[in-house]
């Protein structure tokens, strides 16, 4: 068998394996399903990914967002690990391409959408793959009673049974107990290992604050903790306002949101990897597949719709497992708006219809046809051409992508692609030819190297333009004259949302909404709505174990470093001084007394108070035992 420390060690760094790890990698090993479920930061990609590099063959991934797909790919790449994606905004070719790799080639990770499961591609392929693993990532999708269902998931029990006997891993970091076992019905996993961790974070400090000048709050939190920082808020507008106004008080800030271009995106995550910035005012689209072990405070200005969603980006703090800080900022008027965000996120039947239809007439597409063409989206443009509110089409667009019509990847962006249709003596010979572009191939072929005649490779017309000592429109035109003669096929980079149709276009009031599963979904919403509000709101309970009940953990200890739990230690620290100083004035006024004449004297006081309080006196020689055995004041204490 081989040495699975050896490969964590040789491709990821480590020496040891956290706890689960191992244990999860054997029973995949073993041919068993396995359900991992690990909190955020918890290292759950390393449960798919060893055990994959110890067999032989192809694991396909499943997993639901393009960025977080491609962002795994790359980090795979630069541990010289072999993996692709397939994904909208992919040509035909280029899947073709992909999909071949995995059968004949050295692909170790295919990452997939759900939605791509069906397509006769796929199907027709997986047959011909040497699958040794199926990973469903983010696994709780599946489940209608998860925070972030998508219908597609159903698809992979149906694909499962194309890969006979092999072994699937499901894995999620927020998970309930009816969505575990909803995971567990709905994948068809038989007799599976579950290996869960406790969802308690030992050196995260929760923190929730009643605040009418949240502003004020923040900064006197990033005053008082120092290093990097996210703060969470809702809206793209919130994040440049808030962002500029800590820049203003002299906190390094930048704000991020899906709609900055890509390059901007990139430099704004860089600068706050490497602590070029400290603060990050985004919205959710930040922080998934991050790997920043050295946050040390999360903060949320404005409250998400449910706690799996707060547990998960609360986690992005600390992982480095160094003291951090996890704190939810609110209002009287944010927990009403909790619940007011639920309905708004429920436009009626007729809005989403109207929305579908205005869709299919803006691409022109036919009734029966359309599926999984992908376009490039402006929700701008597409509500101004149709006179729709940009909100209400906004949630409408979210509803049809979870009854699974369409998927919107609204920060998706592509770097360019290109990849070599001939084979070196055909290049030769055009490059004979056409002599003015020989360098220019030269270039190209030393800069992305062989794997341009396998696969499509990004490329950077700029880093190419730096190189070959021109400018960027030049090598474009270049690259475009590659094209059309059939030596390269080139696919310039896609910078805008992308709006994929995933079936073929329905007749609008015939399209088959899940009208009562909407509803239920819709008080589900309601219902995780107001456990935010029940955890924010609360001054008893140690918020530790508020978000463990949550996720059924029901034996666990209080943390002792929630705000909760350090007001209770100020509250007994408060009255045990209270109870210090009635003790010692009983003594100072009684003179020597029995222990259970002290004790009588005391008899409202809790006994476990009262025997701690009078033993630190003791120890402190404030008390002592008098030779016939009664308690006294010390000489020093009298008065």
């Amino acid at each position: 068998m081989t040495d699975l420390h050896a490969v964590l060690k040789q491709y990821w760094g480590y020496d040891n394996f956290r706890p689960f790890q191992e244990d999860a990698i054997k029973a995949v090993l073993n041919g068993i399903d396995t359900l991992v479920l690990l909190p955020t930061g918890g290292g759950k990609s390393v449960c798919f990914q060893v055990p994959v590099m110890a067999m032989e063959g192809v694991c396909i991934v499943v997993t639901p967002l393009i960025a977080l797909m491609k962002d795994q790919v790359e980090q795979l790449k630069r541990r010289g690990i072999s993996a692709a994606a397939i994904h909208s905004g992919m040509g035909k070719n280029e899947i073709d391409i992909t999909l071949d790799n995995c059968i004949h080639g050295h692909t170790k990770f295919l990452y997939v959408s759900p939605e791509r499961l069906r397509t006769d591609i796929m199907i027709a392929r997986a047959k011909q793959m040497n699958v040794c693993l199926l990973a469903i990532d983010e696994a709780h999708c599946i489940s209608a009673w998860g925070y972030d269902f998508r219908p597609a998931y159903l698809l992979i029990a149906d694909f499962r049974k194309l890969i006979p006997g092999v072994p699937s891993m499901a894995l999620t970091a927020t998970a309930t107990e009816e969505v575990r076992a909803d995971i567990l019905d709905k994948l068809e996993m038989r007799n599976a290992r579950v290996f869960k961790q406790s969802f308690a974070r030992a050196n995260l400090s929760y923190s929730a604050f009643s605040e009418e000048n949240k502003e004020r709050k923040l900064l006197q939190i990033l005053k008082n903790v120092s290093g990097s920082a996210i703060v969470y808020v809702r809206t793209r507008k919130r994040t440049k306002e808030l962002a500029d106004w800590l820049s203003r008080q002299g906190i390094s800030a930048q704000s991020y949101h899906a709609g900055l271009p890509f390059r901007e995106r990139g430099d704004r995550q860089s600068s706050w990897i490497k602590n070029q910035t400290r603060v990050v005012v985004a919205t959710n689209a930040f922080g998934m597949g991050i790997d920043k072990p050295d946050v040390r405070a999360v903060i949320h200005f404005d409250l998400p719709d449910n706690l799996e969603a707060y547990y998960q980006e609360a986690g992005r703090a600390g992982r480095d497992e160094a003291k951090a800080y996890a704190v939810a900022l609110f209002t009287k008027l944010d927990l009403e708006e909790l619940t007011e965000n639920v309905e708004r996120k429920y436009p009626p039947v007729e809005v989403l219809k109207r929305v579908y239809q205005s869709l299919a007439n803006y691409y022109k597409i036919a009734t029966g046809g359309g599926e999984f063409s992908a376009f490039d989206f402006d929700i701008q443009q597409f509500t101004g051409t149709f006179g729709l509110a940009v909100n209400e089409t906004h949630y409408a667009l979210k509803l049809l992508e979870e009854e699974g019509f369409l998927q919107l990847s609204e920060s998706f962006n592509d770097a360019s692609k290109i990849h070599f249709l001939v084979d070196n003596r055909q290049l030769y010979d055009f490059q004979i030819r056409y002599q003015e572009l020989d360098s220019f191939i030269k270039v190209i072929l030393r800069m992305y190297g062989g794997e341009l005649f396998t696969e499509y490779v990004r490329i950077s017309e700029s880093e190419i333009g730096q190189i070959f000592f021109a400018p960027e429109p030049e090598v474009i035109k270049k690259l475009n004259f590659l094209k059309e003669r059939d030596i390269i096929d080139y696919e310039p980079r896609k910078n805008k949302p992308q709006l994929t149709f995933l079936t073929p276009r329905y007749e609008a009031a015939l399209l088959p909404l899940n009208v009562f599963e909407i509803e239920k979904k819709k008080s589900r919403d309601l219902t995780k709505a107001r456990s935010v509000a029940h955890y924010a709101a609360h001054t008893r309970i140690c918020r530790t174990l508020l978000l463990l009940e949550y996720f059924n953990e029901f034996d666990a200890e209080e943390c002792g470093v929630c705000d909760i739990c350090i007001q209770k230690k100020k509250q007994d620290l408060q009255h045990n001084l209270e109870l210090d100083s009635a003790l010692v004035n009983f003594l100072n006024q009684n003179g020597a007394v029995t222990p259970n004449e002290l004790g009588k004297a005391f008899e409202d006081v809790p006994e476990k108070d009262f025997l701690q309080t009078l033993q630190q006196l003791i120890k402190d020689e404030v008390i002592r035992y008098d030779t016939i055995g009664k308690l006294a004041l010390t000489n020093k204490t009298q008065h």
